[in-house]
């Protein structure tokens, strides 16, 4: 594969501490085995200005298997969620992957006060595995949209910017010493800081493989990569120092600083790592596994909800059982992260036969008091939306 291919609101919040279970009316965004895909996976949502939400997904042609013929593919709300338009393609790599859509919205970009959509995405050509062996590459991709996703431009390989490589076989220019062989961009969105010194940055989170494959997937670390100039040069961040830290999202908190939870791809401690920025995600301060977010070695979304008190308000997604992808939770902490008092269960089922039930999941900003959440359920068939008040008693 060449690189010549071409496949915070701030707001106002009301202030409650409890634990609840939430019954919301839910909506097919993606279904299995229509539309032109056996399996739709790894989903992302945005809002518009407009107040239009857009979902994203890899379409998987064949089956569930993470490499082979997968599509970028995208789907629009005019309603906040309660109906959604047919499907769009956006991405067709041929019979190679193209996946891990990470969308954001440029709100500060003074030549387009409209604001731009920008959807970073990975190609691949081989399995992971593979990949991990260096017998394949997998690359970095970033496309536009001027006018809130109807229209887009061609994609731009950015992956000499954002990725480390060093596999001269499938682009010369591959040869960084650093070897870093497996990549993903965020499952879920990307986000841009919205005040104080780093305004406007548009931030990425992604995980990267080391050299040769080891045991328990420990070369597997979690970093970021940013843009302060409009999606015109990238900068990577530093690496999480967790061995075997994986799949990762990120958030906005104050005083210019950001959060990120992140997936343990190790297994030997089930619950989220959460890594904290005081630099704009450019070094990390800390990071730690948070006892009160449970994982079961899968994918989670944080989200920015506003300031109450001087402090932002975070929503927390995940499968929030430790053995199974199951018990999809929304966790709601009101001191940036420090802890989780309120726990708002989505989406679970009783019935072993069923799992997993609840896989990887997206959070998005509909209103003050509400939020969507777009997710893969029932063995990954289908990947619903729901509206959750999380402001309720």
């Amino acid at each position: 594969m060449s690189s010549n291919s071409k496949p915070f609101l701030v707001l106002c919040l009301c202030l409650f501490f409890s634990s609840s279970k939430m019954a919301a009316q839910e909506t097919m965004v993606f279904k299995g085995g229509s539309e032109g895909h056996a399996v739709y996976r790894i989903p992302a949502i945005i809002s518009m200005p407009n107040g239009d939400l857009i979902a994203f997904a890899e379409g998987r042609v064949h089956g569930t298997d993470d490499f082979g013929d997968i599509n970028l593919v995208m789907k629009r709300s005019t309603d906040h969620g309660k109906s959604w338009s047919s499907l769009h393609m956006l991405v067709d790599y041929d019979s190679l992957q193209a996946g891990n859509p990470a969308p954001v919205v440029d709100l500060h970009d003074p030549e387009h006060p409209q604001g731009v959509i920008y959807l970073f995405f990975n190609t691949g050509n081989n399995h992971e595995y593979e990949v991990r062996m260096n017998l394949g590459v997998r690359e970095v991709w970033m496309m536009k949209s001027f006018d809130l996703g109807h229209t887009w431009e061609a994609p731009v390989n950015i992956t000499l910017q954002t990725h480390k490589p060093n596999n001269s076989k499938f682009n010369p220019d591959y040869t960084f010493k650093e070897d870093w062989r497996h990549y993903a961009n965020t499952p879920g969105h990307a986000f841009q800081f919205q005040e104080g010194k780093f305004k406007g940055r548009i931030f990425v989170a992604a995980n990267h493989s080391v050299g040769h494959p080891k045991d328990n997937f420990e070369e597997y670390q979690a970093h970021g990569f940013y843009s302060d100039d409009h999606g015109k040069t990238f900068h990577l961040s530093k690496s999480i120092i967790f061995p075997g830290s994986n799949e990762s999202i990120a958030a906005e908190l104050s005083e210019n600083r950001m959060i990120m939870s992140i997936r343990n791809q190790r297994g030997d401690i089930r619950s989220r790592i959460l890594a904290f920025s005081s630099d704009g995600g450019d070094t990390w301060d800390e990071a730690y596994f948070e006892e009160s977010l449970p994982d079961p070695v899968c994918q989670g979304s944080i989200l920015s909800l506003g300031k109450v008190n001087g402090k932002i308000v975070l929503a927390h997604s995940n499968a929030s059982d430790p053995n199974h992808r199951n018990n999809l939770t929304i966790k709601i902490s009101f001191d940036e992260g420090k802890t989780w008092d309120k726990s708002i269960v989505v989406d679970r089922t009783d019935d072993p036969k069923k799992l997993p039930w609840t896989a990887y999941s997206d959070l998005v900003i509909i209103n003050t008091s509400t939020i969507g959440i777009i997710y893969e359920r029932d063995n990954y068939s289908e990947i619903i939306f729901k509206s959750i008040d999380w402001n309720k008693d």
